[in-house]
């Protein structure tokens, strides 16, 4: 009553500012409506009404994300700072909002390097992609890509493989070490990846002489196939081949048997010993293998 009432209104009471924006109403009276200010956090003024913060964060130069990744933000329509968001462009799982992800990347776990060589990647960076060295066995090294190793493993000067052994390497195109087989010329089912097979083989296995010879094989060798021995049960020996143990054991001096029987050698065409038969004279149906019968007889 009697003057002017106070009428003081702070607009910033109705947040007409965006998100993120500070509001300032310096009057605060009804009749100074619109003087109200709002200031976004980059510091952008605008007087009467919601700032315009931004338009797009990506869009500054430098990016603000680092080379190695792609900047995206997805709100450049709001008055928002500090949303916008950092990818990695090597795995784009891995990311940040409001500063440069960490985009560390070990080349090495794709196994881009050839069997059996070392791969090395220095930086682990997705900004050195490409930095990974691949390293032979024998010290053949490449950068970024798997190296060539080998050609023909068997072609070497010193022949990997045993003597009288097949060298094959059956990948000589890719950058695989020691995949070369040696196989035995003896019986090539019989073999060994990288290094000399064992070709070792028993000649007497397969029972190469005759019945009742004893068989011995001094090397096992296939090297040496061909040096095993037979011997007879009465000394005699052979190499390589069954041995003539006997012709007629009947016709040796004198007779193995008695005086009054009669001696018989069944199988003189065979290796075998012990096989004669004394029969004796006055009953032929009394007889005895390897020795004279008894052929006594009381009348």
């Amino acid at each position: 009553v009697d003057g002017p009432a106070t009428c003081d209104k702070d607009e910033c009471k109705g947040s007409p500012c965006g998100m993120g924006q500070t509001c300032t109403d310096p009057s605060k009276t009804v009749s100074s409506i619109g003087d109200f200010v709002c200031t976004c956090a980059n510091g952008v003024m605008a007087t009467g009404a919601a700032a315009t913060c931004e338009t797009d964060e990506c869009a500054v130069m430098p990016s603000p994300c680092g080379t190695d990744q792609t900047c995206s933000d997805p709100d450049t329509a709001s008055n928002k700072l500090h949303d916008f968001e950092c990818i990695c462009k090597s795995d784009p799982a891995i990311k940040k909002v409001d500063g440069p992800a960490t985009c560390d990347k070990d080349e090495c776990k794709g196994n881009p390097c050839g069997m059996g060589q070392t791969c090395t990647d220095p930086s682990k960076s997705a900004s050195s992609i490409g930095d990974y060295t691949c390293e032979c066995p024998n010290g053949v090294k490449a950068t970024g890509a798997a190296a060539s190793c080998e050609t023909d493993e068997c072609a070497a000067t010193t022949p990997p493989c045993g003597s009288g052994q097949t060298c094959t390497d059956p990948d000589k195109a890719a950058n695989k070490l020691h995949d070369f087989e040696c196989a035995c010329a003896s019986d090539p089912s019989v073999k060994k990846i990288d290094g000399p097979a064992t070709c070792e083989k028993d000649e007497c296995s397969s029972n190469p002489c005759g019945m009742g010879q004893t068989c011995a094989d001094p090397t096992t060798s296939v090297l040496s196939i061909g040096d095993f021995t037979c011997t007879c049960a009465n000394g005699v020996v052979a190499t390589g081949a069954s041995a003539t143990c006997e012709t007629d054991e009947c016709a040796v001096t004198p007779s193995p048997c008695g005086a009054d029987q009669t001696c018989s050698d069944p199988d003189t065409a065979s290796n075998k010993l012990h096989d004669f038969e004394c029969a004796c004279k006055s009953d032929p149906a009394i007889k005895k293998i390897d020795g004279p019968a008894t052929c006594d007889k009381d009348e």
